[in-house]
């Protein structure tokens, strides 16, 4: 294979989850252009999803139908577990990507600093308080869950420090536009690497 058509190769991702509490479909192209495509039933939960997409660059599709009668969190655990494991698939074995990326993001008040080892070792580190328990209807104690569920079945090492801010909506909003700028970053792929894994073990898992 040459270079080129290395740098070519496809990177994408299809995940169907089902349970008795959810039903999570998702699909991703790590080669995109932001384009989102989302309906979980949580109007909060998709614009932080539209967000994800749209920063990382990262094309998504989820749809998801859950158990919303009970409460909104199987739904974004579930669909985090989902859209993890669509960009754990979409990464094969990580060739020739940058693997490694950090931001400061401010939006308005709030500041929030976002790190990501894409190191097939699954670790969040969440430094984020929330000034109270909802954002509408939406309980901000999902905002970690999304965020452990992705990080597990991602392989990824996530850290999300939340440094100041006032508005909860804001400080929920620069958690998801950060990571995904370091996402996309981190999963870009380097023209001087390519086909080699970034690391001295030869191998990312």
């Amino acid at each position: 294979m040459t270079a080129t058509n290395e740098m070519m190769t496809v990177r994408v991702g299809t995940v169907t989850r089902e349970t008795k509490e959810t039903r999570i479909s998702v699909s991703v192209d790590l080669d995109g252009t932001g384009r989102a495509e989302m309906s979980t039933g949580v109007g909060f939960f998709d614009h932080m999803l539209d967000q994800l997409a749209r920063h990382s660059l990262i094309d998504m599709s989820v749809e998801a139908k859950g158990d919303l009668h009970i409460d909104d969190h199987h739904t974004v655990e579930d669909t985090g577990i989902a859209l993890g494991q669509a960009l754990r698939q979409a990464m094969g074995e990580r060739r020739g990507i940058r693997r490694y990326a950090s931001l400061d993001l401010a939006m308005d008040e709030c500041l929030t600093r976002a790190a990501v080892d894409v190191s097939g070792r699954p670790f969040l580190v969440f430094r984020t308080t929330f000034p109270r328990e909802k954002i509408g209807t939406f309980d901000t104690e999902l905002v970690r869950e999304f965020f452990q569920a992705l990080a597990q079945n991602a392989g990824i090492t996530l850290h999300v420090e939340t440094l100041y801010g006032e508005n909860a909506h804001h400080i929920a909003e620069t958690c998801f536009k950060a990571v995904a700028r370091v996402l996309g970053e981190a999963l870009a792929l380097d023209p001087r690497q390519v086909g080699l894994v970034p690391s001295t073990k030869g191998m990312l898992a």
